[in-house]
């Protein structure tokens, strides 16, 4: 081999082992690649099971597409919007579906009716500026359904009687003020209702619609119950989450009519149980799930049982969520995914044991390889039991750059599942770790109100603290730790630059809430009955000043000493530009280094494709400038 040959095989050599050692053994993925958005959405089988219609992608905006079961070459799309979307739709029948059309949520309700053979549609009502909430379940009664609309007051929602042949809307019952959702029975009755004034809530019951309702039990704040359907051949007695006396939502059968429980039929002892899993058709409880088990199913009906474990034995790394059914049970709309999987849907034949892929959510991360979730618990400084993930970049699992990333809510909490964000940044090579900290929701009652007017207090220290174990446990490198987050997330990583510099190298906020005065003033009037609870939980503006002065990171800018990068919409509800504004320019005039994007058409979060790829591109290039 000669000199020249010799050199150029030490070239490809070095190249090749110097991007092994960069990617860590993992393939560095395109940004726009992790955020693609699906092209088909909104699945839902006919209740004969002969035709699957889903929300597809024609001329840039969102239509309804059929795909037909028996019949293939009669598959078609439906709907040809060309300058709005179709919002949202369900199977009336097995010949008509009901839709929403929207340009934005600032613009009028329009409601259709579509004949899937014919292809004819027609207005339900005329345009309305107002918002809409189903009645469930959605039952035709005398050519009509029953929804909540508030048009007579914004803050309001009244029962409508909304007619199939497109008469004007009838008002039903007028809400008396505190009615936060009307509850149908199968036969199209509205025999329940749920008044709250985010202090107490009470569950009121009747007979049947034109009676008067009674109020039969009333709930302090602490305390949820959620109705989920009646019980077959009851108009009284229904399955209900419930967490009345008890810490944990269980799933119980309820008198609704004597405000008494008639059984506990099950709970989890890890987390609170989730509210899917009832079905209107069948009139009974199919399965349960809890998000503190990964979502496996605890299930009750033998055919949904049968298909469960069918699945599970083709997908064994995977879950299965059930997305929809026919009415005979044969059919099936599932979604299966993982933490390390993005999530394909299918269309099971439980008789032919058939599986058609319908759609994979996001095709261009297929076939490769992503890190898993993995579950840790931590003492915090008061002895209170800790849930968190990591996720930890390819080959690494010591001494490494770590991201904190901070769940928004705080009524929220990090789940199990594929988060693009997250397998983005370990991918980028820094662990990622996801703390639910008091008042995270699912871990029952007494964690969730422990987190009660502790937004500047213990729920930062929980975050605290499980950095400090991250670092005993020789996890991260104390010298190269980022907090970040969304919303009460972006609020937590301006906190945490302002009052715990030493601990973090630099900071990411989106639509972060720097001034919580100003949070209180920006929530729109349908939320307003619950601003007695947001009181409870983060604390009252006009009585507790001082707290709120003490806890809002505009007022301690100047405590800030790391780099900041700051992200926000120009149509964010929640958090004021004009103090997003104030927040940056402080920083400025103290010298520290911040980064600031405005996008004045985005809201709470980015969605505009090409903002969301300019998003990750910054939250790349700061950390790759401050996390060595």
């Amino acid at each position: 081999m000669n000199l020249k040959n010799l050199f150029s095989v030490l070239i490809v050599l070095f190249v090749f082992t110097s991007c092994k050692q960069e990617q860590g053994g993992q393939s560095r993925v395109p940004i726009e690649d992790f955020f693609v958005k699906p092209e088909r959405t909104s699945f839902k089988l006919s209740p004969d099971g002969s035709k699957v219609a889903y929300l597809g992608v024609h001329d840039h905006c969102k239509n309804i597409f059929i795909l037909d079961l028996k019949e293939p070459d009669s598959s078609k799309q439906l709907t040809y919007q060309v300058n709005l979307n179709v919002q949202s739709f369900f199977w009336l029948n097995s010949q008509k579906i009901i839709f929403s059309n929207t340009q934005s949520t600032s613009d009028s309700l329009r409601m259709f009716q579509i004949d899937v053979k014919s292809e004819q549609r027609k207005p339900l009502f005329a345009p309305e500026k107002a918002r809409l909430r189903w009645v469930y379940p959605i039952v035709e009664n005398n050519g009509s359904l029953l929804v909540g609309m508030n048009k007579r007051d914004s803050s309001l929602f009244d029962l409508y009687r909304v007619y199939l042949d497109g008469r004007q809307p009838q008002l039903v019952d007028q809400n008396p003020g505190s009615v936060m959702s009307w509850i149908g029975s199968p036969d199209g009755e509205v025999r329940m209702a749920l008044t709250s004034d985010s202090v107490q809530e009470s569950i009121l019951y009747r007979k049947g619609n034109g009676l008067p309702f009674k109020e039969v039990t009333k709930n302090d704040f602490e305390t949820i119950f959620v109705p989920l359907g009646f019980v077959k051949g009851s108009d009284k007695n229904i399955f209900a989450l419930s967490n009345q006396n008890r810490d944990k939502m269980a799933l119980v059968e309820y008198d609704v009519e004597n405000g008494k429980e008639l059984r506990h039929i099950y709970e989890h002892k890890r987390g609170d149980l989730g509210v899917e899993g009832y079905s209107n058709n069948l009139q009974e409880m199919l399965y349960t799930t809890s998000f503190a088990d990964n979502y496996k199913k605890k299930i009750f009906n033998s055919a949904y049982e049968g298909v469960y474990k069918r699945l599970k034995g083709k997908f064994s790394d995977s879950e299965i969520s059930f997305l929809d059914s026919d009415t005979t049970l044969n059919g099936f709309i599932v979604r299966v995914y993982s933490d390390v999987h993005p999530g394909e849907t299918y269309y099971y034949n439980r008789q032919k044991d058939d599986l058609q892929l319908l759609n994979e959510e996001n095709p261009k991360l297929k076939g490769l390889e992503f890190n898993s979730m993995e579950e840790v618990e931590f003492l915090s400084r008061d002895n209170k039991n800790i849930h968190a993930y990591i996720t930890y970049p390819r080959n690494k699992r010591k001494n490494i750059p770590v991201v904190v990333l901070v769940h928004d809510g705080p009524n929220r909490r990090a789940e199990w599942g594929f988060d693009p964000e997250v397998q983005f940044l370990a991918n980028r090579g820094y662990a990622v770790f996801q703390v639910n900290y008091r008042g995270s929701i699912g871990y029952g009652k007494e964690f969730w109100t422990a987190g009660f007017k502790e937004w500047g207090g213990k729920i930062q220290s929980d975050i605290t603290d499980g950095v400090a174990w991250l670092i005993h446990q020789g996890i991260a490198d104390k010298n190269n730790i980022a907090i970040m987050g969304t919303g009460f997330g972006g609020y937590s990583a301006l906190y945490a630059a302002a009052f715990n510099p030493s601990l973090y190298k630099c900071a990411i906020s989106s639509s972060g809430y720097s001034n919580l005065f100003t949070y209180f003033r920006e929530i729109p009037p349908h939320l307003k009955h619950y601003v007695q609870l947001f009181y409870r939980i983060i604390g009252n503006p006009e009585t507790e000043p001082d707290l709120f002065q003490a806890i809002s990171p505009i007022f301690h800018a100047d405590k800030v000493r790391i780099p900041v990068l700051f992200f926000q919409g120009g149509k964010d509800k929640y958090s004021s530009v004009t103090d997003a504004n104030q927040f940056v320019g402080k920083l400025k005039s103290n010298e520290i280094p911040v980064r600031y994007v405005f996008k004045k058409d985005e809201g709470k979060r980015f969605r505009n494709e090409e903002n969301i790829v300019e998003y990750y591109q910054e939250i790349e290039k700061f950390l790759g400038q401050y996390l060595k």
